[in-house]
């Protein structure tokens, strides 16, 4: 779905979920945001081609924040296309990126499953990447405030609860916010995140709070995909606790 000139959520079916990626497309390059689950890569990529990116090359892959189905597509996206994109993600989350600690959601047990399920080429991906991984993945950090020039340029939200280094992304040209999980749709309705998968989930609608001071006309969820209207309203009741 293109969102503006040069945005399109993509929305890929991964059977036990729905996801809705963000592609940011430039006149020479193109900039995906989060990667999806581990084996993913081949479709998400698809969907890009379908989107419009052409022959361009990746020039960067912004991740939201650490959790499996945002990062686990990121082996499989860089083997696939050349190899140099630039992965950004928050340093609070850089560490579990970059396998140097634990993934915060992840048990060993439920981890050991997953390895056991995935295919071999999968597994290997995953296993060389963020369980013995030879160098950083995390190429750059960025911060709150920060401005990025992907897309006509995007502004760093940092909107920790879900995750202590999950952002959120805006794009001001077409007043477009890129949640990640800050906030998840339902049938149209935005709420505050998973509650079952957010730890401190004060902290995720004190953030969404934050978001009042960005005029937003529309958000892409990556879970329940496009919401328009009255946006900042929400996010101002959402994070004073109103349902």
């Amino acid at each position: 779905m293109q969102i503006a000139e040069g945005i399109v959520m993509l929305e890929l079916d991964l059977g036990s979920m729905t996801i809705h990626p963000t592609v940011l497309v430039d006149e020479d390059s193109w900039t995906l945001i989060d990667t999806g689950l581990p084996g993913s890569a081949a479709a998400l990529l698809a969907l890009a081609k379908q989107a419009g990116v052409g022959d361009r090359p990746l020039r960067a892959i912004l991740l939201t924040h650490q959790d499996l189905d945002h990062i686990g597509g990121l082996p499989g996206i860089l083997e696939e296309t050349d190899g140099s994109a630039v992965v950004y993600a928050h340093p609070d989350d850089a560490g579990a990126i970059n396998g140097t600690e634990r993934l915060a959601k992840l048990s060993q047990e439920r981890l050991d499953g997953f390895l056991q399920e995935w295919p071999e080429d999968v597994r290997s991906q995953f296993e060389r990447t963020f369980l013995h991984p030879v160098r950083p993945n995390v190429d750059m950090m960025y911060k709150d405030g920060d401005t990025l020039p992907f897309g006509g340029g995007l502004t760093v939200i940092h909107t920790p609860g879900h995750t202590p280094g999950h952002v959120s992304l805006y794009h001001r040209a077409s007043k477009t916010l890129i949640a990640g999980d800050a906030t998840v749709a339902r049938d149209g309705v935005l709420s505050g995140p998973n509650a079952r998968v957010t730890p401190d989930m004060d902290m995720a609608l004190a953030s969404l709070g934050k978001l009042g001071q960005y005029d937003i006309e529309g958000v892409i969820c990556y879970h329940g995909g496009w919401v328009q209207g009255g946006v900042n309203a929400r996010f101002a009741a959402l994070s004073e606790g109103k349902s």
